[in-house]
């Protein structure tokens, strides 16, 4: 049986200090030891990825990832951070995609793909992030939007690096501070129709946008659902732990 994903992105957040409090906190309490039936992961800021590595340990049951990396593997791309370099830094996940990074910085289809392709190559899980804007939504598109988004990042790829992947499903409308969180009737259509395409074929197929603690539950009962991808309420150790806990109850049935 899948685990349930859990997991949180702390976007441009935290010091090094508050994400050492984090990330201590959390491991001080899972002692070794993820919630049966939940795969934890944590995506820090680039600056805190080796800090947040060297706490969590080797054997740690919580993955770690980055949010964002180059296609290439080293070369003159100033800003720029490569897969290998995140892995070298701890990293086992690579988010790609994200709605921001494709408004603000240029993200495409085409980029996805090889972003996605590079983490595989490497060994590390492509966390691939799709999702529709409000205009999409209200024109009745969002299934197909979607399914184009994830085709496009994942042409080519066998079945077997296929089952390496995790894809997050996060509405533009849903994301963020403005956000509106969804309500679970809007999020059955565009999971069927990622379930259709590819429920056993990946590793998690997750819902992100407004996730908070009183809709948590709800949201890991949608078919097709097995896991969050979740923002500020995670942000807080106490709330990161009792999504863990709400995730573990529903992985209990």
């Amino acid at each position: 049986m899948q685990p349930l994903w859990i997991g949180t992105s702390w976007k441009m957040n935290k010091t090094l200090a508050e994400a050492r409090e984090w990330t201590s906190a959390l491991v001080g309490h899972l002692d070794g030891r993820a919630p049966e039936g939940v795969q934890p992961f944590v995506i820090p800021s680039f600056t805190a990825t080796s800090t947040v590595a060297q706490i969590l340990g080797e054997d740690s049951p919580v993955l770690l990832g980055v949010q964002n990396a180059h296609w290439e593997d080293a070369g003159a791309w100033t800003g720029e951070v490569s897969v290998p370099q995140a892995k070298d830094a701890g990293a086992q996940i690579v988010e790609i995609g994200h709605s921001e990074r494709r408004e603000h910085f240029g993200e495409t289809v085409e980029t996805t793909r090889l972003k996605v392709a590079a983490s595989l190559r490497h060994g590390l899980t492509p966390l691939l992030c799709i999702g529709e804007s409000a205009e999409v939504k209200d024109a009745g598109g969002s299934s197909a939007f979607i399914l184009e988004q994830a085709r496009g990042a994942l042409e080519g790829l066998t079945e077997e690096q296929l089952a390496d992947v995790v894809i997050a499903y996060e509405p533009i409308w849903a994301i963020g501070e403005k956000g509106r969180p969804a309500t679970v009737e809007e999020l059955v259509e565009p999971f069927a129709a990622l379930g259709a395409e590819y429920s056993g074929r990946v590793k998690g197929l997750l819902y992100g946008g407004s996730v908070n603690l009183e809709n948590a539950a709800d949201l890991l009962g949608i078919e097709h659902v097995t896991g969050l991808f979740v923002g500020r309420t995670a942000w807080k150790v106490e709330g990161y732990l009792e999504l863990l806990r709400i995730g573990a109850e529903r992985a209990r049935g």
